[in-house]
């Protein structure tokens, strides 16, 4: 009995750690220029220019290492990094797209779309400001 007790309590320990050392994920906006007629967007909206199948609107990316990157087409197009990088490769080796405008962070990345009304990005939803229209929320 004092074993299992033992063990339980281990395994709570380890559980309250592990989840205090993960980070906690922000919730993750698209945004466009606050003169775009967008005034929202399905989840399948957002991926075709996010995944270069649509260039109606010019997408505007976080670097690769950037957590909410990862997040953002994890939960907007269902494919992991390693997964969007490929398509992308294959789009612009065939000539038939032109990789995403890269940003520094989220600031940079308002800043850019704040900057033109066919941009379209991903930020915070802390970052959110007048400069910039949320269109949708990643859930």
């Amino acid at each position: 009995m004092k074993a299992l007790i033992k063990t339980a309590s281990i395994s709570t320990f380890a559980a309250a750690a592990l989840a205090l050392t993960l980070p906690a994920m922000a919730e993750v906006v698209v945004v466009v220029n606050p003169k775009a007629a967008e005034s929202s967007m399905t989840k399948d909206q957002v991926a075709q220019f996010f995944l270069g199948k649509s260039s109606s609107m010019t997408p505007v990316d976080q670097p690769e290492s950037a957590a909410i990157r990862a997040e953002f087409y994890k939960k907007v197009t269902d494919k992991d990094a390693s997964q969007v990088k490929s398509l992308w490769s294959k789009l612009v080796f065939t000539g038939k797209a032109t990789m995403p405008k890269e940003a520094a962070d989220s600031a940079a990345v308002k800043k850019a779309v704040a900057a033109d009304p066919k941009a379209i990005g991903y930020i915070e939803k802390s970052a959110v400001d007048g400069t910039v229209k949320v269109i949708y929320s990643a859930q």
